[in-house]
C-alpha cells in the first residue's frame, strides 16, 4: 500500500465496556462487534481521560488531559470553554496531510468553532435526522418517561437516528473510495446516551425481567461523598427496586445491539468496496453511564467503572494479530490520537502525551502498571475529582466533597464499600496518594499545589460507622 490507510472511527457516546457480548454480558445482542474483536483486538481495560462528554471528545482531538486543553464541562454549561486554539488539532493534522474527513453525528463543542473549521470536509450532524424524520411523515416520539427513555413505536430499525446517520456515513464513504486520497471517517451516534429511545422491533429482543443487576447495584452510598447520594433525589430514585430499573435497562440494551446493527453495515461496506484490508476500524465511546448502577442514571459525581471503563476494539489486518485480548490499561481517547496520527503517518505533537496502541498491543511498548481520570464538570456545579486506579486498587481525590474514595477491586468489583477510613487501609491510602501526586505533577495538573498542600497525610474524620467497616474481609487492604 504506497498511500497512508483508510481510518474508520466509530465512537458513541455513554456505552458502558460491560455491554458487549465478547465482554461477558450475557444477554446484550453484538454480534458485528464481537466479530469485529475476533478480527482484531479488544482492550478489555481502556478507561476514559474524563467520564463526560466534551472533554473527553476534546482529548480526542488533542491528545493531552481535559486540564491541559481546557475543555472541563459540557458545552453551555458552568465553567464551559472548548479547547485551547493553541494546540495541535488531529483534525488539522490529517487534513494537512491530505485525508479527507468526515464527522457524522455528535459535535459535542469540543472545539470552538465549527468542524470545517478545523479540516473536516464533510459534517452531518445529528440534528439532520430530525429534518429528514419530519419530511418522511413519521410523528415525533411519544415521550412518556423523560430521561429515563421510551420506546419509539413509530419507526424501523433502519428509520432509527444511528441507522440514518450509518445511511451517512455509508454514503461518505463510497465517495471517498473513489478518490486518490485516504480517509478518516467518524460516526459519532448520540447512542446509547440517555434517553434512549429504541424502536419497539428492537426494543422487544430484551425481556426487562430477565436482566440481571449490575454488581454496583446494591450500593447504599452509604461513607461516599454526599454529592453521589444527592443524584437519588435529581432523579427520583432512592426507593426504586431493581425492577424498576429493568425497563431503563432493556432500553439501553436494545440501542447497544441496533448500534451493533450499523457496524456489521459498516464492515460490509468496506469489504464491498474491497478496501477492508487497508482500513483501520476503531470503536470505542467517550464514557460509560450509571444504568441503574449504584441505583444512579447518567454519570456525574463519581469515578466508578460504571463510567470510567469503555469499549476498545481495533481491527487492522496485517498489523494487528486477529483474535487477541490485550488488558494493558489503556487512557482512550488520549491514546486514540496519538495511534490514528501514527497509523496515518503524520508526524507526533510534543503535546500528544498517549501511547501508540498498535506498538502496545504488539507487545513493543510497556504497558502502565496504573491508569487515571479526571472530573471536573457536571450540569449541576462544577465538582473536581482525580483517580488513580491499578489491577487492585482504585483512589479517588475528591477535593469539593466530604470523602475521598478507596475500593479494594479484588473483593469488592462493584465498589460498595468504601474503605478510605479503616484504620488499616492507612498504607494503601498514602501509597496511591504519592502516585497520583506523581501524575499530577507529571501533567501540571492545577490542583496539583492544593492537593500536596492540604491532602497528603490528612484523614478525614470517619463517617457514621456501618456494618462493614469492621468486617475481617477488610482488616488488611
Amino acid at each position: 500500500m504506497n498511500r497512508a490507510p483508510n481510518i474508520l472511527l466509530i465512537h458513541s457516546d455513554q456505552h458502558r465496556q460491560d455491554c458487549l457480548g465478547i465482554n461477558g454480558h450475557s444477554l446484550v445482542h453484538t454480534p458485528h462487534l464481537d466479530q469485529l474483536a475476533g478480527e482484531g483486538v479488544n482492550f478489555t481495560h481502556a478507561f476514559t481521560p474524563s467520564p463526560i462528554c466534551s472533554p473527553a471528545r476534546a482529548s480526542l482531538l488533542t491528545g493531552t488531559w481535559p486540564t491541559t486543553h481546557g475543555c472541563i464541562n459540557i458545552e453551555h454549561m458552568e465553567g464551559y470553554q472548548p479547547a485551547r486554539r493553541d494546540l495541535p488539532n488531529l483534525w488539522h493534522l490529517l487534513a494537512d496531510a491530505g485525508f479527507r474527513q468526515a464527522l457524522v453525528g455528535k459535535f459535542h463543542g469540543e472545539v470552538a468553532g465549527a468542524p470545517a473549521d478545523h479540516g473536516v470536509d464533510d459534517a452531518i450532524l445529528r440534528d439532520g435526522y430530525d429534518r429528514w424524520r419530519e419530511a418522511q411523515g413519521i410523528p415525533p416520539i411519544e415521550v412518556v418517561n423523560g430521561w429515563f427513555g421510551d420506546v419509539d413505536r413509530a419507526i424501523t430499525p433502519a428509520q432509527s437516528r444511528v441507522a440514518w446517520l450509518t445511511d451517512q456515513a455509508l454514503s461518505l464513504m463510497r465517495r471517498y473510495h473513489g478518490e486518490a486520497r485516504p480517509f478518516f471517517i467518524r460516526l459519532d451516534p448520540d447512542e446509547p446516551h440517555l434517553p434512549c429511545r429504541p424502536p419497539e422491533q428492537e426494543s422487544v429482543r430484551y425481556d426487562s425481567t430477565s436482566i440481571l443487576p449490575w454488581p454496583s447495584f446494591s450500593d447504599r452510598l452509604e461513607g461516599k461523598p454526599v454529592a453521589q447520594g444527592r443524584q437519588h433525589e435529581v432523579w427520583g430514585t432512592r426507593s426504586w427496586t431493581w425492577s424498576d430499573w429493568q425497563p431503563v435497562v432493556a432500553r439501553y440494551l436494545a440501542e447497544v445491539s441496533l448500534i451493533d446493527q450499523q457496524v456489521g453495515r459498516l464492515l460490509a461496506q468496506l469489504a464491498e468496496l474491497g478496501i477492508a484490508d487497508e482500513t483501520l476500524v476503531i470503536y470505542s465511546s467517550d464514557h460509560g453511564d450509571y444504568c441503574g448502577g449504584h441505583g444512579l442514571l447518567d454519570k456525574h459525581y463519581a469515578m466508578y467503572d460504571d463510567l470510567v471503563r469503555v469499549p476498545l476494539i481495533m481491527r487492522f489486518p496485517g498489523r494487528l494479530q486477529k483474535g487477541q485480548t490485550c488488558d494493558a490499561f489503556v487512557c482512550n481517547e488520549i491514546d486514540l490520537a496519538r495511534t490514528i496520527a501514527r497509523v496515518a503517518g503524520l508526524g507526533i505533537p510534543d503535546s500528544f502525551v498517549g501511547q501508540d496502541l498498535l506498538d502496545l498491543a504488539n507487545g513493543r511498548e510497556e504497558a502502565r502498571s496504573d491508569i487515571f481520570a479526571q472530573y471536573s464538570g457536571c450540569q449541576m456545579g462544577l465538582y473536581s475529582s482525580r483517580m488513580v486506579r491499578d489491577r487492585d486498587w482504585k483512589y479517588v481525590w475528591n477535593p469539593t466533597a466530604d470523602h475521598d474514595e478507596l475500593y479494594d477491586l479484588k473483593s469488592d468489583p462493584g465498589e460498595l464499600r468504601n474503605l478510605i477510613n479503616l484504620p488499616s487501609a492507612t498504607g494503601q491510602v498514602t501509597r496511591q496518594r504519592r502516585r497520583l501526586i506523581t501524575w499530577m505533577k507529571e501533567i501540571n495538573d492545577p490542583l496539583f499545589s492544593a492537593f500536596t498542600r492540604s491532602r497528603l497525610d490528612l484523614r478525614y474524620p470517619a463517617p457514621p460507622p456501618v456494618d462493614w467497616y469492621n468486617h475481617s474481609e477488610y482488616d488488611d487492604p
